[in-house]
C-alpha cells in the first residue's frame, strides 16, 4: 500500500509503503538519532523554543550532505533539523504513553513508529501507537492523487481490497535485491531536466510499461468500448486478456478508487496539462509548516500561479468524482442496511442478551432458511439479474404443481425468465419446460405457445432463436403425442421469419420433410404442409426449387383430404409466388406438370391412373390464378396503371371463388385497386391493341392452350372423373383470364379442331374428334364460362350440331352423353338441354331421334317431378309413336328411369300403360329387339323401383316373357332373352317379395328359364345349375326376407361346378 500525504504548496509526500521501508527509514536516521534521548519530554521544549529563531538559510546550509536528507526529484533539499542533545539527564520521566502523544501530536510520525517498534522488540507494546499505525485511514484521508497519473498507479500493491493496513504489506516486493523501482527513480533523478522531458515525450523511447499500469489501462480500455456500444470488440479484448476481470476494479490491485473513463482523461488532457507534480520519495516527509522555524528552511511566499490554480482545481474535480462515486456506494449500502433495521432494531433491544438466549428465543419463530424453499424466501432479489435468476431457480419447481388446465398463465414467465436470463444452461431448461409444459395442448394451448415463441425471437434476435428455440422442436419431432408433434409443425412455420435463411431452407427445411413423410396423424401432415408454404415464402436459394417441387407433389398424394386441402390453399401459392420471382413458374412449374400429365396418359392408355391425373391437374388449377398476375404484371400497358383516378369495382362474379385468400388474384397483386386498375387496362389491351410483345400471354395462347387441347384429346371420354376434372380447369383459366380472352383466344382452338361444319361429316367413318373428351370439355368447361343469352345460344347450337353430326355419322354417342351428364348435374342447364333434345325430338332424321330418346334417359334422374310431367314424357310418348321401331324402342330406358325414379301415381299410370302397349301390342310379338330392351330395363329398374309396380306388373311380365320364350324357334333369340332374364331375375331376388308373387309369378318365372338353360350349350351349365339353387332357395324363403337370407346362403357356396350340383341335389 502506497499513502501520500500533500499539504500546501511544498507538496511534501509522506510515504510509509511497509513496514520494510520503515526499518530502511530507520537505519537511515539511526546515527543522527544516536545521542539523542527519545523519553526525556524536554527535547520538544526545546525545539519548540528554538524553532522561531531558525532561519530557512541556515538550514538549507547545514543540511547539506547530511546523512538522513535525500533529494528530490526536482532538485530541492528538504532537511530536517535533528533535536539537539539534551543539557543534562532528566529529573523527572514520564510514562510512555505521554511521550507516544507528544510524538503523535507534534507529527513525528517516523519517530513515532521507531518508537513502536522498539516497545514490541522489548515486548511493551502500547496500544495507543498499535490504533494508530493499524488505522489506514490516518494516512489515506490526506491522500490527493493526480488525476492523470496513471503511471503512478503501479507503485500500488497488488492487492484486490480497497483498503489495507501495515499488517497486510507486502515484505518480498521491497527487499534489497528487487527494490528496482526505488533505484530507476534515483537514477531518474541524475538526468537534467530538459533531457528527461525529452526522454518522456519521444515515442520511439518510450520506458516499456509495467504490470499494474497494463491492468489499469485494460480495464479503462474495456469500459470504452462497452459504453460506445463495440461489444464484439470488447468480447474480443476480454478473451485475449482472460488473466483479468473487467467486471471488478479491484482486480487489476491497485488500492485507490477508480479513475475516470477515458473519454474524461481525454477531454482533461486536451487542456493545457498541468506539469509534473515535484515529490521527494523518502521514507518520512512532513509537511513543513508543521516543523518548528529553527528545523527548516523555507522559501519566501511566492503567488502562485495559473498552472497551480488549475492544478487545484483539476484536483479538488477529481476529489469531488471520487465523493460522488463514494456516496453512490454508501447509499447502496443504507438500503441494505435499512432492510436489515428491524433485525438490528431487535439486536439492538436485545443487546443485553447473550447470543445463545437470543438465537433460542428466535428459534420459536418458526422461520425455514435451510430448504430451498426457505432459502429463497430469506433471500429477496434486490436488481432485475437476481429477479431473473430467481426466477429461474423456482419456476421448475413450481410448473409441475399448476393444474395443467392452467399451465398456460405461466407460458408469459417461463418467457421473460427464457429471455434475460444470463445463463444459457438455465434458458434452455426454461424452453424445455415451455414445449413440455403441457402434456397435450389443444388449439387455443397451442397458439399461446407459439405466440410466445414468435415474442422470444423478436426480442433475442435469429442466433438465439436457432442455438435455443429450434434444438427444442428438434428434440419433440418423434414425440408419441401428435399434439405434440403438432406443436414442432407448427413452430416450424410460426419460427421461419425469425431464422437465419441458411437454417430455414437446410435444417427447418429437412425437419418438415421428415414429418411429412413419416408422421401418421393427418392433423400433423397439415401443419408441416402450412408450414412449409410459409418456408418457400422466404427462401432465398434457387437450388432448393427441385426439392420444392418434390415436396409438393408428395404432399398432393396424401391419402388425408386435409393434407391436400391445405396443399392447395398454402403451399401451392407460397411455392408459385416464389417461382414467379425467380421467372420459373411458366418455363418450369407449369412445364413440367404439363409432362407429368402426358406421360402419365402414354402410360396409361388402357388403365389410366385417375388419382395421379387428378392430382398434377389439380396443381394446374392452383396455378391459374398466379399465372395470370404474371400476365399483367409483365403486360405492356403495366407501366401506365394509375391508382388515383376513379376504377369500377371488380365484379364479385368476376373471378372464380379462391380456395384461401392466397389463391385470391387481388393479393398476389398487392391491393383490389391495382387489380382493378390493370383489368380495365388488359381488357382494352385484347380489345384493340392486340398482344404483340406480350411475352407471357403469349406464351398461354400459343403453348399452354394447344398443349392443353391436345392432353384432352386423348383423354378417356367414358371417365366422368377425368371429364369432370379437366372441365373444371377450363372453366377457371377462362373465367380467371376473362370473357375477352375467352372468347378471340380459347373458343377459336376449339372450334378449329372440332370441326362442325355439316360438310365436314363423313356418314362412312364419322368425326373421330366428336367422340373424344374434346367435346363435354368444350361444351362444359368453355361454353358455360359466361351464362349471357348469346353464350346460351352457342351452347344450345353446338350440343344440337354435335347430336346430329354423331348421329349421322352413326358415331358412339359417349362424348354427348358426358356432356348431359356433366350439365345436367346444374339444374340451371336442365331447361336448356330440354330444348336441345327437344330439336332432337322433332328433327326429320330417325336417327337423331333415336339420339334424343336415348338422352331422356340421362337427363330425368336430375330433372325435377315438374319438368318431367311437362317436358319429359309428352316428349317420350310423342316418339314412342314415331313411325320408326327404332325410335320407339329407344324411349324404353327413359320410360323405366321413369318408374325408377317418379313418385307421383299419374306419372307411373301412364308410363305403366305405354309400356304395357310395347308388351301387349300384338304388332310388337315378334320384335324381338323391344323384347330384350324391355327385360333389360325391368332387370336395371326393378330393385329400385315402387314395389307395388314391381309386383303388379314387372314381375308377371317377366313371367309371361320367360314362359313364351320356352316356345321361341330361333337357338339364338332364345338364347339371348334366356340371358337377359337370368339378369333380371338375379337382380330381382335381392328384393322382398310376397309369398303370393313368390308363388304366382317369380317361381314359376324361374322354372320356365330352367327349360330354357336345359336346352342351352354346355359353357351354360354353370349358369344353369346356380339358377336353380336360386329357384330352390328363394322357394325356401317365401314370407322371410329373402334379400338377407339369400346373400347368406349364396356366400356360403363356392364356385366349383361340383359342390353347386351337390347342393343342387341336396335341395332337390
Amino acid at each position: 500500500m502506497t499513502t501520500y500525504i500533500c499539504r500546501g504548496p511544498g507538496k511534501l509526500r509522506l510515504s510509509l509503503d511497509t513496514y520494510k521501508l520503515a526499518w530502511i527509514a530507520k537505519n537511515l536516521y539511526s546515527a543522527k538519532m544516536a545521542s539523542v534521548n527519545p523519553f526525556n519530554l524536554s527535547d520538544s521544549e526545546e525545539e519548540a523554543e528554538r524553532r522561531p529563531n531558525e532561519t530557512v538559510d541556515t538550514e538549507r546550509s547545514s543540511s547539506d550532505g547530511a546523512p538522513g536528507n535525500r533529494t528530490s526529484p526536482s532538485g530541492e533539499g528538504i532537511s530536517v533539523a535533528a533535536p539537539s542533545a539534551m543539557a543534562g539527564p532528566a529529573d523527572t520521566r514520564v510514562s510512555v504513553d505521554v511521550i507516544a502523544a507528544q510524538l503523535l501530536r507534534d507529527q513525528y510520525i517516523l519517530t513515532a513508529l521507531e518508537f513502536h517498534t522498539e516497545l514490541l522488540e522489548s515486548g511493551r507494546e502500547l496500544p495507543r501507537l498499535r490504533d494508530y499505525f493499524s488505522n489506514p485511514g490516518n494516512f489515506e484521508r490526506q491522500s490527493v492523487k493526480h488525476p492523470f497519473s496513471i503511471g503512478q498507479l503501479n507503485q500500488d500493491n497488488n492487492r484486490a481490497g480497497s483498503i489495507s493496513t501495515l499488517d497486510s504489506l507486502d515484505f518480498a516486493r521491497y527487499s534489497d535485491d528487487g527494490n528496482r523501482e526505488s533505484d530507476e527513480r534515483v537514477a531518474e533523478s541524475e538526468v537534467p531536466s530538459q533531457e528527461r522531458k525529452n526522454f518522456k515525450s519521444s515515442p520511439e523511447i518510450q520506458e516499456p510499461i509495467r504490470p499494474l499500469e497494463k491492468r489499469a489501462l485494460n480495464f479503462l480500455v474495456n469500459e470504452y468500448l462497452l459504453k460506445n456500444e463495440y461489444k464484439l470488440s470488447s468480447i474480443t479484448f476480454s478473451d485475449e486478456n482472460d488473466d483479468q476481470d473487467f467486471e471488478l476494479w479491484d482486480d487489476v490491485g491497485l488500492n485507490i478508487p477508480k479513475p475516470p473513463d477515458l473519454l474524461q482523461l481525454y477531454r482533461n488532457c486536451g487542456t493545457s496539462p498541468p506539469s509534473l507534480r515535484d515529490r521527494v520519495d523518502v521514507s518520512v516527509g512532513v509537511n513543513f509548516t508543521d516543523l518548528p522555524g529553527n528545523c527548516i528552511t523555507q522559501d519566501p511566499p511566492k503567488k502562485p500561479d495559473l498552472s497551480q490554480q488549475t492544478e487545484v482545481v483539476q484536483e479538488l474535480e477529481y476529489q469531488i468524482s471520487l465523493l460522488n462515486s463514494e456516496k453512490e456506494s454508501l447509499a447502496g449500502q443504507i438500503k441494505k442496511l435499512q432492510r436489515c433495521v428491524p433485525e438490528c432494531m431487535f439486536v439492538y433491544m436485545s443487546q443485553s442478551l447473550s447470543p445463545a438466549f437470543q438465537q433460542a428465543l428466535l428459534s420459536f419463530c418458526r422461520m425455514c432458511s435451510d430448504s430451498r424453499l426457505g432459502a429463497e424466501v430469506s433471500r429477496i432479489a434486490d436488481s432485475e439479474e437476481s429477479v431473473m435468476l430467481m426466477l429461474g431457480r423456482c419456476l421448475p419447481h413450481i410448473v409441475p404443481n399448476v393444474l395443467l388446465a392452467k399451465r398456460e398463465e405461466l407460458i408469459p414467465l417461463i418467457l421473460c425468465t427464457a429471455c434475460l436470463h444470463p445463463e444459457p444452461k438455465e434458458r434452455d431448461q426454461l424452453l424445455h419446460i415451455l414445449f413440455n409444459l403441457i402434456k397435450r395442448p389443444d388449439d387455443e394451448q397451442r397458439q399461446m405457445i407459439l405466440t410466445g415463441c414468435v415474442a422470444f425471437a423478436r426480442h433475442v434476435g435469429p442466433t438465439r432463436v436457432e442455438a435455443e428455440l429450434l434444438p427444442q422442436c428438434w428434440e419433440q419431432i418423434n414425440h408419441k403425442y401428435p399434439e405434440r408433434r403438432l406443436l414442432v409443425a407448427e413452430s416450424c412455420g410460426a419460427l421461419a421469419p425469425y431464422l437465419p435463411k441458411e437454417i430455414r431452407s437446410s435444417l427447418v427445411l429437412s425437419m418438415l420433410q421428415q414429418m411429412l413423410a413419416e408422421d401418421k396423424a393427418d392433423m400433423v401432415r397439415e401443419a408441416v404442409v402450412k408450414s412449409l408454404g410459409i418456408i418457400m415464402g422466404y427462401i432465398d436459394d434457387p437450388d432448393k426449387y427441385s426439392q420444392g417441387f418434390e415436396l409438393m407433389l408428395l404432399s398432393l398424394g396424401d391419402p388425408s383430404e386435409r393434407v391436400v386441402s391445405a396443399v392447395h390453399q398454402v403451399f401451392i401459392p407460397a411455392f408459385a409466388a416464389w417461382t414467379t420471382e425467380l421467372g420459373t413458374l411458366h418455363t418450369a412449374l407449369i412445364p413440367s406438370l404439363l409432362a407429368r400429365i402426358e406421360k402419365l396418359l402414354m402410360q396409361g392408355e388402357h388403365s389410366l391412373d385417375e388419382h395421379k391425373l387428378h392430382v398434377f391437374l389439380s396443381a394446374l388449377q392452383s396455378l391459374i390464378p398466379p399465372l395470370f398476375a404474371v400476365v399483367l404484371q409483365n403486360a405492356p400497358f403495366t407501366s401506365r396503371a394509375n391508382l388515383h383516378r376513379d376504377t369500377p369495382a371488380i365484379e364479385v362474379t368476376r373471378f372464380p371463388r379462391p380456395a384461401s385468400p392466397l389463391q385470391d388474384v387481388a393479393t398476389i397483386i398487392g391491393s383490389r385497386e391495382m387489380l382493378s386498375a390493370l383489368l380495365l387496362l388488359y381488357d382494352h389491351q385484347l380489345e384493340h391493341e392486340g398482344t404483340t410483345g406480350w411475352d407471357s400471354l403469349l406464351w398461354v395462347v400459343n403453348q399452354l392452350l394447344p398443349q392443353l387441347i391436345e392432353i384432352v384429346g386423348r383423354i378417356n371420354v367414358t371417365s366422368s372423373t377425368c371429364v369432370h376434372e379437366f372441365s373444371r380447369f377450363f372453366w377457371r383459366l377462362c373465367r380467371t383470364f376473362g370473357k375477352i380472352f375467352t372468347n378471340t383466344k380459347v373458343k377459336p382452338q376449339f372450334q378449329e379442331i372440332l370441326r362442325l361444319s355439316e360438310e365436314n361429316v363423313d356418314a362412312s367413318t364419322g368425326n373421330g374428334i366428336l367422340t373424344k373428351a374434346t367435346v363435354p370439355i368444350y361444351a362444359t368447361g368453355v361454353l358455360t364460362c359466361y351464362n349471357q343469352e348469346e353464350d346460351r345460344k352457342l351452347l344450345v347450337g353446338f350440343l344440337e350440331d354435335v347430336m346430329t353430326t354423331l348421329s349421322l355419322s352413326h358415331a358412339p354417342l359417349d362424348s354427348l352423353k358426358a356432356s348431359f351428364v356433366e350439365l345436367g348435374a346444374n339444374p340451371v342447364y336442365h331447361e336448356l338441354l330440354l330444348t336441345v333434345l327437344w330439336y332432337g325430338v322433332v328433327h326429320t332424321s330417325a336417327l337423331v331421334r333415336c339420339t334424343a330418346a336415348r338422352m331422356f334417359e340421362l337427363l330425368v334422374k336430375g330433372v325435377n317431378e315438374t319438368l318431367v310431367a311437362q317436358r319429359v314424357v309428352p316428349a317420350l310418348i310423342t316418339l314412342s309413336s314415331d313411325p320408326e321401331i327404332s325410335v320407339r324402342i329407344s324411349t324404353i330406358p327413359a320410360f323405366g328411369t321413369i318408374m325408377e325414379t317418379v313418385t307421383q301415381k299419374e306419372l307411373l299410370e301412364r308410363v305403366k300403360m305405354q309400356l304395357a302397349s310395347f308388351l301387349e301390342d300384338p304388332q310388337y310379338q315378334d320384335q324381338h329387339s323391344l323384347h330384350m330392351e324391355i327385360i333389360r330395363t325391368f332387370g336395371r329398374v326393378g330393385p329400385n323401383a315402387e314395389p307395388r309396380f314391381r309386383d303388379e306388373f314387372v314381375l308377371p311380365h317377366l313371367h309371361k316373357l320367360a314362359l313364351a320364350n320356352n316356345s321361341q324357334a330361333v337357338e339364338s333369340k332364345r338364347s339371348d332373352i334366356a340371358t337377359q332374364l337370368f339378369e333380371a331375375y338375379s337382380a330381382l331376388s335381392c328384393c322382398f317379395i310376397s309369398e303370393e308373387v313368390m308363388v304366382n309369378h317369380f317361381l314359376p318365372g324361374l322354372r320356365c328359364l330352367r327349360t330354357d338353360m336345359e336346352q342351352l350349350s354346355p359353357e351354360h351349365e354353370v349358369r344353369h345349375t346356380r339358377q336353380c339353387i336360386s329357384m330352390s332357395i328363394a322357394s325356401s324363403l317365401v314370407g322371410e326376407d329373402a334379400k338377407t337370407k339369400f346373400l347368406s346362403k349364396m356366400g356360403q357356396l363356392t364356385t366349383s361346378g361340383a359342390m353347386l350340383a351337390n347342393v343342387f341335389q341336396r335341395k332337390k
